[in-house]
């Protein structure tokens, strides 16, 4: 006996759990009703069907979704045989029937024996919706999230019904004030008085999203002429431009975002190029064609370690940093001792010799890899991005190349403060003349310094190959705007190229929305044109005997 009675609670105590977890398993129509409902979905008016549609997801019964979900996927047939509605799948060349009661199978025939329930946009949609209303009450949360964001975004007051019931039962906090949301939505849409709708209007206030904007939006465009109390216009006008107001500010916030992402990549672009033009006064035209090389290094690697590391593993991209600014400052070095070093103190030559250099590689790079653009996989840290309900996108990929840039310039900068090497360039770039008095090598030099700019250049092929193919014309991209951040922030000087960057970046993302992405460019180098007409030494000129004079 106490066997038996201890089995009995254990099955009143399992009931009692699937009734916490599955709320809604009541069938809200008998198995005849439900069959009789079911067979008028084969209507000829799209406007009944839709009312048995909103009728049949009304009540939250379990087994009506099955049938929905077959109408919409284009599953569910009349049967000649009884006029009984099913749901056919074909298997081979018969088709297998399952009932819509039971969910078991009901026999087999051939398509003549059966008419499809045709299904057009406006009874898609109506599936949709009903389909979500009965998520609201899956145990799956994301099933759940996806359901309400549905609701939202289809507003129709013929899912309220069960959108108040699912309220009652959900207890995560987070999802229940989205349905709040999407509830205020409905209100909004269709309340039946003022205070209604002054509530509704309350609740959308509170939220920051493009979403909410566009749904006060219509609300006000849509309220004279449809007859709505001033008072609720009024209401719905002020939050409208409260919310405006919040994502503009959002916007703001995404423009500088984007503008130091902008800003991270001419710096690694332009940093190396600071070097060599400060130091040697060489107009280095080829200077893109090294980040080219940098990109094509890291596309190297990436194919030699194919067969050993899996796809999107970070090691290719850490073993080609130092190979690309090992390859790019060994061909820099080799075009100084080949060419520049003859060209000392005749900048026009240099340009003209650089330019014919850059041509070269240009060709000998479609030779070997051909003219079509090579595809460089990114690690998977770099992949997908954080995203905000304002609107507001960070990508991974790009924020790692913010602290890339940084590191690097970080990098360069102890480099040029606490080595000999570093020395030795700051006295070149100060007062040659006086360098080579006093036993520096300047033509050595000269050497390295064209290499560690050219190494650099190649680092910042590899930060690009994440965000862009790699192509022989990579370069001819950035090097323009690489002489811009150099001439802007001050020849040789680090941190004005840093501060030159970041500024053109951001001010060139601040005027695309207005402007577009060619006349930005025009304006930004229009003002530089401006500038460099009262501050022809940049924003940080260099300090020495020989710059000075």
């Amino acid at each position: 006996m106490r066997r038996f009675t201890a089995r009995i609670c254990g099955v009143v105590a399992c009931l009692m759990m699937l009734s916490v977890v599955f709320p809604n398993v009541a069938q809200a129509f008998s198995d005849e009703e439900l069959r009789n409902i079911a067979e008028q979905l084969n209507d000829k008016s799209s406007t009944k069907q839709v009312a048995i549609i909103e009728e049949m997801a009304a009540d939250g019964d379990p087994r009506v979704a099955p049938i929905l979900k077959a109408m919409l996927e284009g599953d569910l047939y009349v049967r000649d045989s009884d006029e009984h509605v099913v749901i056919a799948t074909k298997k081979g060349k018969v088709y297998t029937h399952i009932d819509i009661i039971s969910g078991e199978e009901a026999g087999e025939s051939s398509s003549k024996e059966l008419d499809k329930i045709k299904v057009n946009n406006r009874l898609r949609g109506a599936l949709r919706d009903a389909l979500a209303t009965l998520n609201l009450f899956s145990p799956d949360h994301a099933v759940r999230t996806a359901a309400v964001e549905q609701i939202m975004d289809a507003r129709n007051p013929a899912m309220l019904p069960l959108l108040l019931r699912a309220i009652e039962r959900e207890d995560d906090e987070t999802l229940l004030a989205r349905m709040n949301l999407a509830r205020a939505t409905m209100a909004l849409a269709a309340g039946e008085n003022a205070e209604e709708r002054l509530a509704a209007i309350d609740v959308l206030a509170s939220e920051t999203t493009p979403q909410i904007r566009a749904v006060l939006s219509q609300f006000v465009a849509s309220a004279e002429a449809e007859g709505i109390e001033p008072e609720v216009v009024t209401a719905a006008q002020d939050a409208l431009d409260d919310v405006e107001g919040r994502l503009s500010n959002w916007q703001t916030l995404g423009d500088v975002y984007r503008g130091i992402s902008l800003g991270s990549v001419l710096l690694l672009a332009a940093v190396g190029l600071a070097i060599t033009f400060g130091v040697m006064g060489v107009i280095n035209m080829a200077h893109g064609e090294m980040i080219m090389i940098g990109a094509y290094t890291t596309f190297v690697v990436q194919q030699i370690l194919s067969s050993v590391l899996p796809s999107g593993s970070p090691w290719s991209l850490i073993i080609a940093v130092p190979a690309a600014f090992l390859v790019a400052g060994m061909i820099g070095v080799v075009i100084e001792r080949c060419v520049i070093r003859f060209l000392y103190g005749r900048p026009l030559e240099t340009l003209l010799a650089t330019w014919g250099v850059s041509l070269v590689l240009q060709q000998a790079t479609r030779t070997i890899f051909g003219a079509t653009n090579q595809q460089v996989t990114a690690p998977d840290f770099m992949s997908g991005a954080i995203e905000f309900s304002t609107g507001l996108v960070l990508t991974y990929n790009r924020l790692w190349i913010i602290l890339f840039s940084l590191i690097v310039v970080a990098g360069i900068a102890c480099v040029l403060r606490y080595t000999a090497f570093g020395l030795q360039m700051r006295a070149v770039t100060q007062n040659r003349r006086m360098a080579g008095s006093v036993g520096i090598r300047t033509g050595y030099v000269d050497a390295l310094t064209f290499g560690l700019g050219s190494g650099i250049a190649g680092i910042a092929g590899v930060a690009l190959s994440q965000i862009s193919n790699v192509s022989p014309n990579l370069g001819q991209t950035y090097i323009i705007d690489s002489f811009m951040v150099v001439v802007f922030g001050g020849v040789g000087n680090l941190w004005g190229t840093v501060l030159g960057a970041f500024s053109l970046g951001i001010v060139n993302k601040f005027l695309e929305p207005f402007a577009g992405a060619v006349l930005a460019k025009i304006f930004v180098l229009i003002a530089l044109i401006l500038f460099i007409q009262k501050r022809p030494k940049g924003l940080f000129a260099l300090k020495g005997r020989a710059v000075e004079a």
